[in-house]
């Protein structure tokens, strides 16, 4: 029999999404949080070399002549800055893996830009030996946090702060990044939630899944002073499971256009801050990660099994004080059901609904909590601009409370489980 910790991360995502679709949430529910927009690919490997800022200005018959002419001098350029010995041109485009469009102005026969040159570490080797190795760090998980308008984001949708962190190139760095996408289901597995856990299980379970040995936290707090105008970063560098605080900076965005530079200038701060931190010790793998059960002497074992049971008890005593009743102190049925609770009791049920202001936001509520036969509503997230969700004590059934919003003027979407509103 498989142990959950013997599958492969793609074996973890697709258990954990499956058990979330079985275990109360609705199949389109499951989807909703693992689905859309998410996920930016890193552009280039740690393994690889890579040397940016590389300057071009050529002139041609045409402005494609002049690119391709510009591309094949910035290779050129490129090998000489990491004193690469003298090859033949072709030699060296038939080591790069990749051009990195830093900045680009391309006119009818000239083309200017800055550009990146990614060469495969590999094949450059062969030429630059000794010196085209870096001493790498063990590698390190990397969990890029924004907090921007009250809300915590890793991967749960696209956002620059991870695009920003994606597109660096991380070839020359003495730190092993390991960049997930943040696609499917590792958003559900790395969230702002994970860097606040302390159980080293857990986390050598996830470092496991992403073939890892540490976590780095690199935090952009945007405040955006006014529409169109500056954005004020506070940036903070974490590490480790404990969350441990390394340095904080500040840097400002003249505008909202000049965001992207900014994270940009952010990323190689962290990158100088997490190296520096590497080689005097502070970023070392935590020892405490790779203590397993059998490791510990039998008698400290029984006490975690004994506190763990005690644990279990308590959380089961906490979960049954806290049974929601309606008004009339009658216990309420947390399991939506297709057909009405029994007389006396009503049922919870769970319903998402759009709240693209704050008005609709109240406007909702109040619609629902006016719907006949609902006896209370709770809400349990709020997101103006997206979905909310709200958890409504009805005496009927699901497809009867779906009706009954319906006749409220509602859209309704019903599901095994969960309903979804709109107007």
């Amino acid at each position: 029999m498989r142990t959950f910790s013997s599958l492969s991360p793609r074996g973890r995502i697709a258990l954990i999404a499956s058990g979330i679709a079985l275990a109360g949430g609705a199949g389109w529910l499951a989807q909703a949080q693992v689905g859309g927009e998410r996920g930016i690919a890193a552009v280039a490997a740690s393994r690889d070399i890579q040397v940016s800022d590389i300057e071009v200005d050529v002139r041609a018959s045409t402005g494609i002549e002049a690119r391709e002419e510009a591309w094949r001098e910035a290779q050129v350029k490129a090998w000489e800055k990491i004193d690469g010995p003298d090859l033949p041109e072709s030699r060296i485009a038939g080591m790069v893996s990749a051009i990195v469009v830093q900045r680009e102005r391309l006119g009818p026969k000239r083309y200017i830009a800055t550009l990146g040159v990614i060469f495969d570490r590999q094949k450059a080797n062969a030429y630059l030996g000794d010196d085209g190795l870096t001493r790498r760090s063990a590698p390190m998980l990397l969990l890029p946090v924004t907090f921007s308008g009250g809300t915590q984001l890793v991967y749960e949708q696209r956002n620059p702060w991870q695009r920003a962190w994606a597109e660096f190139q991380a070839g020359q760095s003495s730190v092993n990044y390991v960049r997930p996408s943040g696609a499917g289901g590792e958003s559900l597995l790395l969230t702002y939630g994970q860097t606040n856990r302390r159980s080293r299980v857990w986390w050598r379970d996830i470092l496991d899944s992403f073939g890892a040995a540490d976590v780095l936290v690199p935090i952009a707090r945007l405040r955006y002073t006014y529409p169109g105008g500056p954005v004020e970063g506070t940036f903070t560098a974490r590490h480790g499971p404990d969350n441990e605080f390394l340095e904080s900076f500040t840097l400002t965005a003249e505008s909202p256009d000049q965001l992207p530079a900014m994270l940009e200038e952010a990323v190689r701060k962290f990158d100088a801050i997490f190296q520096v931190a590497l080689s005097d010790g502070t970023i070392r793998p935590d020892p405490t990660l790779n203590v397993k059960t059998g490791d510990l002497n039998p008698e400290i074992a029984r006490l975690v099994e004994l506190g763990r049971r005690l644990r279990e008890q308590d959380e089961a005593r906490a979960q049954a004080a806290s049974q929601p009743t309606d008004a009339s102190g009658g216990a309420i049925s947390a399991a939506p059901i297709n057909q009405p609770p029994p007389e006396g009791s009503v049922a919870l049920y769970t319903v998402q609904f759009q709240t693209p202001d704050a008005a609709s936001f109240g406007a909702v509520l109040s619609s629902v909590r006016g719907t006949p036969g609902v006896r209370s509503t709770g809400v349990r997230s709020t997101a103006i601009g997206g979905t909310s969700v709200m958890t409504v004590s009805y005496v009927g059934s699901i497809g009867e409370l779906a009706e009954a919003l319906r006749g409220q003027g509602f859209t309704v979407q019903q599901g095994a489980t969960a309903l979804l509103i709109s107007r």
